[in-house]
């Protein structure tokens, strides 16, 4: 079961993480004109989709974590 919930968070994480940069990217492209008369709008991007980047970022490593902890307690079980 803890495979299972690690492997799905793993999954949503890189989904979350690949959309917002995407989107991000689209953003900065469509406005890289914008830039050079106000360059402080190159940060709303950055701020808006950063937050769901770093939430995804912290689902990949959270299910991660869970699929390490997963194979450690199987190893040991195997070597009893």
């Amino acid at each position: 079961m803890t495979q299972l919930f690690g492997g799905l968070l793993l999954g949503i994480g890189i989904l979350i993480m690949t959309c917002s940069g995407l989107c991000s990217l689209y953003v900065v492209g469509l406005g890289f004109s914008a830039v050079f008369q106000e360059p402080g709008i190159i940060l709303f991007p950055l701020i808006v989709g950063g937050i769901p980047f770093a939430i995804g970022f912290g689902l990949y490593r959270w299910g991660r974590w869970l699929l390490r902890i997963a194979d450690e307690s199987e190893d040991n079980a195997r070597s009893r």
